[in-house]
């Protein structure tokens, strides 16, 4: 156990700090640190709730809620939104013009956040490149140097 940690502060004492390993991390990016609107926050709740199982559960269980309270109402009284549910056409409609946008809304930031993210994953690659070359060429240079003994 011993010889283990010894040889993880050998490696540390290489490397040095974990945190310059990667000097490319973006959690200190601009975008990243900024505070969010109310509306941003929100746009950001709605996009996430609205494309969720839980959504589309609750949605459907209204829809069948409307419909089953419609239809006691036309069989025993009066009912308030006839057959072709005219109301429920109108919620419906109204929820998918607002929920629309503000989902777009969410897509564009979730969108920068990715442009920023693959150009740091690049970069990080690019360095891994560079140090998979240096580690070849140094392969290379042991190896002539024990054919030559």
């Amino acid at each position: 156990m011993a010889k283990k940690e010894d040889s993880l502060n050998i490696v540390k004492k290489i490397i040095g700090d974990e945190s310059k390993v990667h000097p490319t991390a973006h959690e200190s990016h601009p975008l990243f640190l900024q505070k969010y609107t109310f509306g941003q926050r929100a746009a950001d709740f709605i996009a996430t709730f609205g494309g969720s199982w839980s959504f589309i559960i609750i949605l459907s269980g209204f829809l069948i809620l409307w419909m089953l309270v419609n239809s006691y109402f036309l069989i025993f009284k009066e009912y308030f939104d006839p057959y072709p549910f005219i109301l429920l056409n109108l919620f419906l409609s109204s929820l998918a013009a607002f929920q629309a946008p503000v989902i777009l809304m969410a897509q564009g930031r979730q969108g920068d956040r990715d442009r920023i993210d693959a150009k740091y994953d690049h970069a990080i690659n690019r360095k891994a490149e560079r140090e998979n070359r240096k580690m070849m060429r140094d392969l290379e240079f042991i190896k002539r140097k024990l054919k030559h003994l």
